[in-house]
């Protein structure tokens, strides 16, 4: 019997899962292995609500290989020693896994190479599974990457994406293989009240139900209406693979309509900022392009910060967002722009302390799209109006035009009527200051007039 291996990463689902059905083809059995990194939790990534998000997902995708004759088997430790073990106790001839673009996961491949050869086992590493396109599959002249988002769009769209996979109808597990229990999410503190249920099922029933429903074909209309919730709510499944983002797309363009389109268009962000980063990892903490600020830190914006954090800045859609946030483990798109615009180039902090709040809660946060994209709005990163800012009362009206948002999320404001709520501070004092909402932590224009000041922009 030839044995192989397929160690999962962020790629949690059976469908269209390339390494897993290399690795099926290549063997008579095959030990699906998740190995649960204490580099991990050592870099801080392992936050509550991903770690309970990320116990459904393995649970869910036991659940589906036992339905197939098989099992996930789960390990704890450096993610080499216990692949080899894993390797050596059933005498796999290879290893598959899917590529990543991150410092970290650069750095496990090597870790994985080098010890799994000195033991002469292969290491197959598989392209375009955690993305559609895999990174540096398109590059401009003279580059190794694309640093402006349309051009990567207009060629990005003319490939052609792999045909995606059907789950395997078997999974045939050696026996003896030792794993450890599945994590529950029971077991973990600390995690947000609204926090979705994580793994492929969920995603994939997700996916289906706002398609069914005109959630796609209204996409293009509608993606920035704040109140109306209109978004898929996909991102956390696409973070930890348990949908793929090349089915995701097959499925939009097969839908057609310019709310497909819109949504795809999405989808090629999230492939951009991978090959940003994979050309330039260190820019999960460096900017990509410096403007030379000196941003306010945590000692100097001590109480903006916090008072940011908390939903308590006394701008309403800038609250609700933050609440949001620390509520459900997620945040609206347009709603993350306007609150990072507002750290960023009202209370001009450094980008790096909202990216790390952001990483704190967020289900879907990875280092990829939430680091670049806060880099976007600080203007550091890929946007090509590096300047611009981000008005949070004319965002509110233009994309939360009736409060509804707001009251949603600032129930001290929720009698406000109308868009009044957007401005509380026009209000009359004494119904103001029965309110119990805070007075705005600075004034727009001198939150402006700093960050023109400092970007020479005066």
């Amino acid at each position: 019997m030839t044995v192989s291996v397929v160690l999962f990463t962020a790629d949690l689902r059976l469908r269209d899962h390339p390494p897993l059905h290399a690795a099926l083809r290549s063997a008579d059995e095959t030990v699906p292995l998740f190995v649960l990194d204490p580099g991990i939790h050592a870099a801080g990534f392992d936050a509550p609500n991903r770690r309970a998000f990320l116990a459904d997902c393995l649970r869910d995708l036991d659940a589906s290989l036992r339905r197939r004759g098989g099992r996930l088997v789960v390990r704890s430790g450096p993610v080499e020693r216990e692949v080899g073990a894993v390797a050596a106790a059933c005498g796999a001839a290879e290893v598959h896994m899917a590529a990543g673009v991150t410092a970290y996961a650069h750095r496990r491949e090597e870790r994985l190479r080098h010890a799994l050869g000195a033991a002469g086992v292969a290491l197959r590493v598989h392209e375009a599974v955690i993305t559609a396109l895999a990174p540096g599959a398109v590059t401009p002249a003279g580059s190794d990457h694309y640093g402006v988002f349309t051009p990567y769009l207009r060629r990005w769209s003319q490939e052609t994406l792999r045909t995606p996979l059907a789950a395997p109808r078997a999974v045939r597990v050696p026996d003896g293989v030792r794993g450890e229990p599945l994590p529950d999410r029971a077991d973990v503190s600390g995690t947000s009240p609204g926090l979705p249920p994580g793994g492929e099922t969920a995603g994939r029933d997700r996916l289906a139900r706002w398609t069914r429903s005109g959630g796609m074909a209204a996409y293009a209309d509608r993606h920035d209406d704040l109140a109306g919730d209109a978004t898929s709510r996909l991102s956390p499944y696409l973070h930890f693979g348990t949908l793929s983002a090349a089915e995701a797309i097959h499925q939009a363009r097969k839908q057609g309509g310019p709310g497909a389109e819109a949504f795809v268009r999405q989808l090629c962000w999230r492939d951009f900022h991978h090959q940003v980063l994979a050309a330039r990892p260190e820019t999960s903490w460096r900017d990509y392009r410096t403007r030379d600020d000196h941003w306010r830190d945590e000692e100097d914006a001590a109480g903006d910060i916090a008072a940011w954090r908390e939903g308590r800045t006394g701008y309403p859609i800038v609250d609700a967002a933050l609440r949001q946030l620390r509520h459900e483990g997620w945040m609206h798109n347009r709603a993350r722009l306007l609150t990072a615009s507002f750290l960023t180039k009202t209370l001009y902090v450094d980008w790096r302390i909202g990216a790390r709040h952001f990483l704190d809660l967020l289900v879907d946060g990875d280092v990829v799209n939430n680091q670049l994209n806060w880099q976007w709005a600080a203007g550091t990163g890929t946007d090509t109006r590096p300047h611009r800012v981000l008005n949070p009362t004319v965002q509110a009206r233009r994309f939360d035009p009736d409060g509804a948002y707001v009251r949603r999320w600032v129930p001290e404001l929720a009698e406000v009527d109308g868009a009044r709520i957007h401005e509380p501070w026009r209000l009359p004092p004494d119904r103001r200051d029965a309110l119990g909402y805070p007075d705005p932590v600075v004034d727009l224009a001198e939150g402006l007039s700093r960050f023109r000041h400092a970007r020479g922009r005066d």
